[in-house]
């Protein structure tokens, strides 16, 4: 039985996360208040109708309960039971954002007398060891309703559970550093091809502008460094018994030189057997 816990801040996107596990045959149960989630796992592992894939969302909509979900956890593993824990996260401003939009009151809200920003950092500081403890982090900040699918779809669908799941990502620093990575990498030291009038419209999933990022002999060594560097640290991760790397690569608007090394540095893991991905955070921008 594969059992995936979503959790993380309210508005961040689990409802949209849950609906992708749902899709790729994952038998999906919402707001469950924790200290029920031993009985219920109990239940499905006798019942007569089996479930291979369970995901749970639980969150801070059980109230006091939810503090309980570390024990409950614990006891699952005494059980013998393995999970993974998904934590979906997005930035304050864009939490804020959701709720207007869709008019709906956060789940603290009555603690602090409607104030949406303060009842998200709460949130926050409540959830922070579970974050911690998490397999998995997502930032739907940036993604698209599809992105944020592809990303659950691509850690979940036929992904052997101990096998680590590296995500690469390309983005623009003056639209802020990606939450959710682990590595990030700044390859604003090369020439930028915004300067060059014929490129400056055009991104680095072309081949002129990879041309162009790639002639200069500092290109060609940061390359080779970078690539030194993560084929050192991903066994050392693995060994730590890590389930999901992000590797963000970051230039000055996200569309040229970030795109260039990303994707090279997912060709490469990929070359090198492992389960990489990646998105282009920013290159639409």
């Amino acid at each position: 039985m594969e059992i995936v816990f979503v959790t993380g801040l309210s508005g961040g996107g689990k409802t949209r996360a849950a609906n992708s596990l749902e899709d790729i045959g994952y038998f999906c149960v919402d707001n469950m208040p924790p200290k029920l989630i031993p009985t219920f796992i109990r239940l499905l592992i006798n019942s007569k109708d089996k479930h291979d894939k369970i995901a749970i969302v639980t969150d801070i909509r059980a109230g006091g309960s939810f503090g309980s979900l570390f024990s409950s956890l614990e006891e699952l593993r005494v059980m013998g039971v393995s999970y993974k824990v998904l934590f979906i996260t997005a930035d304050d401003d864009v939490v804020a954002g959701r709720y207007k939009l869709t008019r709906r009151k956060h789940p603290l809200s009555d603690m602090f007398n409607g104030m949406v920003y303060e009842a998200i950092a709460e949130e926050k500081r409540m959830l922070a060891p579970v974050r911690e403890a998490a397999d998995y982090v997502i930032d739907t900040s940036h993604l698209s309703p599809a992105e944020c699918r592809e990303r659950v779809v691509s850690i979940f669908l036929d992904n052997p559970s101990n096998k680590m799941q590296i995500h690469n990502m390309s983005f623009g620093f003056k639209y802020g550093v990606p939450a959710d990575a682990d590595l990030v990498f700044d390859v604003r030291c090369l020439p930028n091809p915004f300067y060059v009038d014929e490129l400056k419209e055009h991104t680095g999933l072309e081949k002129d502008v990879f041309d162009y990022v790639m002639k200069w002999d500092a290109s060609k060594m940061l390359k080779e460094k970078l690539f030194d560097m993560v084929d050192f640290l991903v066994p050392l991760y693995e060994k730590e018994g890590k389930t999901q790397l992000v590797i963000a690569i970051g230039c000055t608007g996200g569309k040229h030189r970030s795109v260039v090394f990303a994707e090279q540095m997912r060709n490469h893991l990929f070359e090198k057997g492992y389960l990489a991905n990646i998105n282009h955070r920013d290159i639409k921008k």
